[in-house]
């Protein structure tokens, strides 16, 4: 093992050459080495800030994914308002913008720049003595939410200013977070195939993505940032907004990939048309341009309105739309058995491709908006992906249109449908319905749940396509050889995938629970189910009063168990999992009164070497202790294992004991 002294020199240029390698390879495009060659330099980043936890610098680029979920975003005051621009839909209503200008500047001379609107969330990112502290969105314009761990996980954008030596005191750049076009296509197309709801629109699934509370989901997401604003800053200023951007791209953020400079309107608008054209060969969805003043120093003589800057305006372009027929309405079964009702198009060109189907959302949209089978419609790509119907022509109505009713009963399985109070959606409430079976599956053989090895998703796909698996019971059914036979399957692995179905019978009671896939029903609930019920009689005799008023039981997770409990098919599964030797009752609780870690609360953060968090924590939970997912001053003890994160700081500084996972196996008796 290095000598500290060595590790804090090793840990500080491992930093500044992987987020070099970074910038390079997310900002520039231009990689200089393998990503062997990269992993085998993050790789020992990651060993020496494990051997070394208190050297972890705040930039290190082991530290984008870390932390327990927030339990809510924190308020952010903007010092300079985050302020919106002012819409412009023609040339002469732009002409108007530049001749008020040109009055209140009194007739000096000025120039533009034009620039892509993206259509984004807006962000701000502060940066003090080059680091980056904190990440916020617009909000109402003077105070915005704190989600600087989110954007943390956004791989173009630095953690630490690049470029300038020394970097300002204070530096806060200002853009838009976005969601790429074909990542969005991707995201959709993930979503859908779990029945999950859709995005409408890559600017609604960046929202959506900055609003996760949990970090880890959030970089999972395809999200990019573009910047090309400043607001509060302190030893650095700017005179023309194109030396701004310059800048901005000299420390380490991506600006747009187009801009323009232009001495006149004339100018200006010849440039929009040449946007106009290129506007498709965009990664990311842009609804219109920005023309600003080029000359910053005159902004303060521009000023302002309450809402709006006078050097600025946004140019909005007109959508691509064609106008088709509604030749019938279907519904689609997700795999979480949402109902989601689709148009069936006269196929008509649009932006380039032909489109057939465009999604409606829900019954209540149809609805409101009074859309019938045979009307003439307006459809448009929302975020040039998704085809969306955006104007009906009633007008055009002949009287053979037909309204559209949702079936009473679910299209795929016909069993019955249900709407929950307060939601827009319907829903099949049959696991067993052919489009969530293979959902179901899955989550009964995931790592939280029931833990089956060798049970990946394209193995349930063949599982459930070829007919051997129905619902979760028929998997204590399979025989080796009828696995063996599968697709890229073979003894071998057939031999493994029965040996752990087979230890799944022994999981315990409350995974046993979780695994079924009760609506509202998550690892902590089923874990509250099984302290007050000892075994699944008791639990499917019990009645909402008996549940109501449990920990983490409300009265709508209550009346999901009843309800699942209450269906002759998902008894029928009970009474087969029972059958097939799965242990459905709570294991003899050990005496945990003399335990000396009874009562005691644990946080864990890293990643421990010997076992899983989860697997940790269900040691803990069976000696008497608790887990938390944050550290306070009730905290007994912090379990550092490696990349362990900002909880390890605050640990220190409320004076929690920290200890490694040699002491914490050496407390559970290893």
């Amino acid at each position: 093992m290095p000598s500290r002294e060595q590790a804090k020199e090793r840990i500080r240029w491992l930093c500044l050459e992987l987020n070099r390698h970074n910038h390079l390879y997310y900002v520039l495009a231009r990689p200089e080495i393998s990503d062997t060659q990269y992993d085998a330099l993050y790789r020992e980043l990651v060993t020496l800030e494990g051997q070394f936890p208190d050297l972890v610098q705040p930039d290190s680029p082991t530290t984008r994914v870390g932390g327990q979920p927030l339990t809510e975003f924190k308020p952010v005051k903007h010092v300079i308002p985050m302020m919106s621009l002012e819409k412009t839909y023609s040339a002469d209503e732009l002409r108007s913008f530049v001749e008020r200008a040109e009055r209140l500047l009194e007739r000096k001379a000025f120039t533009f720049v034009v620039e892509p609107k993206i259509d984004g969330v807006a962000v701000s990112l502060r940066y003090e003595n080059g680091l980056l502290t904190t990440g916020s969105t617009r909000g109402d314009g003077r105070t915005g939410d704190d989600i600087t761990q989110n954007l943390r996980t956004i791989r173009s954008i630095p953690l630490s200013l690049v470029g300038k030596d020394p970097p300002p005191p204070l530096l806060e750049i200002r853009g838009e977070v976005y969601m790429p076009k074909a990542g969005f296509a991707e995201l959709n197309d993930s979503l859908q195939d779990k029945g999950e709801e859709t995005f409408a629109n890559p600017r609604n699934a960046a929202a959506g993505s900055l609003k996760i509370l949990d970090a880890t989901v959030v970089a999972q997401r395809p999200l990019e940032a573009l910047f090309y604003d400043i607001g509060e800053a302190r030893g650095i200023s700017f005179e023309r907004h194109s030396g701004l951007l310059a800048a901005i791209s000299g420390f380490g953020l991506c600006t747009a990939p187009w801009h323009r400079e232009c001495r006149a309107l004339a100018h200006v608008l010849e440039e929009l048309e040449n946007l106009r054209r290129e506007r498709h060969d965009f990664p990311f969805e842009m609804d219109g341009a920005v023309i600003k003043i080029n000359e910053r120093n005159l902004y303060a003589d521009l000023g302002s309105t309450a809402k709006s800057p006078r050097w600025a305006v946004a140019f909005k372009y007109q959508a691509e739309q064609a106008e088709t027929r509604i030749n019938a309405i279907t519904v689609q079964v997700g795999r979480t058995g949402v109902l989601t009702p689709v148009a069936e198009l006269e196929p008509v060109a649009l932006a380039g491709s032909t489109i057939s189907r465009a999604t409606l959302h829900n019954a209540e949209e149809i609805t409101r908006r009074d859309i019938r089978v045979g009307d003439t419609v307006v459809v448009e790509k929302a975020g040039d992906v998704i085809p969306a119907v955006v104007d009906v022509h009633k007008e055009a109505r002949t009287g053979s249109e037909k309204q559209f009713t949702m079936p009473a009963r679910c299209p795929v399985c016909s069993g019955p449908i249900t709407r929950t109070e307060g939601q827009v959606a319907l829903r099949c409430e049959n696991l067993q319905c052919p489009a969530q079976i293979k959902r179901w599956i899955r989550h009964f053989g995931e790592r939280g749940a029931m833990d089956i090895e060798g049970l990946g998703g394209a193995l349930v796909d063949q599982l459930v396509d070829a007919g051997l698996v129905r619902d979760p019971s028929d998997l204590y059914h399979l025989t080796a050889e009828r696995v063996a036979a599968l697709e890229r399957m073979g003894d071998r692995s057939a031999t493994n995938l029965l040996a752990g179905i087979n230890a799944s019978k022994q999981r315990d009671f409350w995974r046993v629970v979780f695994a079924l896939g009760i609506r509202h029903v998550g690892a902590k609930s089923a874990q509250t189910l099984e302290e007050h019920f000892a075994d699944i009689n008791q639990l499917v005799d019990a009645q909402p009063e008996d549940l109501q008023g449990l920990p983490d039981v409300g009265p709508v997770v209550a009346a999901a168990i009843h309800g699942f409990f209450k269906s002759a098919r998902n008894r029928e599964l009970i009474a087969k999992l029972h059958s097939a030797g799965v242990i459905m009752q709570r294991a003899a609780r050990r005496n945990v009164a003399d335990s000396a870690l009874a009562g005691k609360v644990f946080v864990l953060t890293g990643t421990l070497e010997t076992c899983s968090r989860d697997k940790a924590a269900e040691r803990l939970r069976k000696l008497g202790a608790k887990t938390s997912s944050s550290v306070s001053s009730k905290t007994d003890y912090v379990v550092a294992g490696s990349e362990p994160g900002s909880k390890l700081d605050k640990a220190r500084k409320l004076g929690v004991e920290v200890i490694d996972e040699r002491a914490f196996l050496a407390m559970l008796g290893n």
